[in-house]
């Protein structure tokens, strides 16, 4: 079957914001509302360390069926491209935890119930997009060990080890970063900037 174009009605034509909310300065800084941030990882380096990263996580699941969950919203967009890299049968299902508010962790972790998953005698990889404090990863471990997984490891793109509070294991890390506000490739400040793909860290 041959895809046909669709035409795209353009009677209303959706209205131009009065402030630029996300702008782009060429191709090394954004401005995000008030915040200027500058290029901090290309797409080009984080697709190269999806690929590594993918490789070992192939070879530690050969044959396991392993079961995916992806945190959101932040980690969508790395979370597609690594299953991009994933060979042999997986299944895959998310969560959606919020802990920010701003720039600022609120401390507070909350979870919108994972309708439909199976974890009970799985081995299961949780897929972040950043760890700083490991707030929310602490708060998952408990909910998902609950359920009794087989195995538990977790997976991050960005890891902010000098802001990690807990002793539990990051077992797959893309990049160790600076203790800095980053954006973009799934992270946000106050919802704007997930869809750059690149990693941004704010400006001094």
């Amino acid at each position: 079957m041959i895809a046909k174009h669709c035409k795209i009605s353009r009677r209303t034509e959706p209205q131009a914001l009065h402030l630029p909310l996300l702008k782009k300065q060429g191709s090394t800084v954004v401005t995000v509302r008030d915040k200027d941030f500058e290029i901090y990882l290309s797409e080009k380096e984080i697709q190269t360390a999806i690929r590594g990263l993918a490789a070992q996580v192939n070879a530690d699941y050969a044959g396991l069926n392993p079961l995916f969950i992806g945190v959101l919203n932040g980690a969508f967009m790395f979370f597609s491209d690594l299953m991009k890299h994933i060979q042999g049968d997986c299944t895959v299902g998310f969560v959606k935890a919020s802990s920010y508010e701003g720039m600022e962790t609120s401390g507070k972790v909350a979870f919108q119930a994972m309708d439909g998953l199976t974890i009970e005698g799985r081995h299961v990889i949780v897929v972040e997009d950043i760890i700083d404090t490991g707030n929310t990863l602490k708060a998952l471990y408990q909910q998902l060990g609950k359920q009794q997984p087989k195995s538990l490891r977790v997976c991050t793109l960005l890891f902010k080890k000098e802001a990690y509070k807990q002793s539990l294991p990051i077992d797959y890390v893309c990049f160790k970063t600076e203790n800095k506000f980053l954006l973009g490739y799934g992270l946000d400040y106050d919802g704007l900037g997930r869809n750059l793909p690149e990693v941004y860290i704010l400006k001094n």
